[in-house]
């Protein structure tokens, strides 16, 4: 198994985002963004799309895709992280066997300053964050403005 890191420099192709895209989509188990957001994640990482970039890793066996990190640089610190960690997603055959944690450690001796990441406070996923490091430092509120302004 391999980690292929993916950036401004080493561009992904369409059809690679695509794949990736597709994967992160059918591999996130009940927490799923559409595979619009999860394109403009990737696009952005890749720079694509206007932006300070990112990162996507991608753990393969051969061809296959068996995990995936995409990362967003936010251009701040200090007061919010230099990185957010957007997605991680690991084939459903394939979980509880390390992959999740090769990816964040690959993540953290890659990525140059603070990272984030946005999980929901149900997900069973915290616990592994947490082993590798990751705190709680705060709670996240965030305005709806479609749900606000029907209300």
């Amino acid at each position: 198994m391999t980690i292929k890191t993916y950036d401004a420099f080493t561009r992904l192709s369409f059809m690679d985002i695509n794949r990736i895209t597709n994967f992160i989509h059918d591999n996130s188990g009940d927490f799923k963004d559409s595979k619009s957001a999860i394109q403009k994640a990737i696009k952005y990482a890749a720079k694509e799309i206007p932006g300070l970039g990112g990162y996507v890793f991608i753990m393969q066996k051969n061809d296959d895709i068996l995990g995936v990190v995409v990362v967003n640089r936010t251009g701040m610190n200090e007061y919010l992280s230099e990185n957010i960690l957007v997605y991680l997603a690991v084939k459903q055959g394939f979980r509880k066997s390390g992959i999740a944690k090769a990816l964040i450690k690959h993540t953290i001796n890659y990525c140059s300053g603070e990272i984030s990441i946005h999980i929901n406070i149900n997900d069973p996923v915290i616990k592994l964050f947490q082993k590798q490091g990751f705190k709680t430092r705060n709670i996240e509120l965030r305005l709806d403005r479609l749900s606000f302004q029907n209300k």
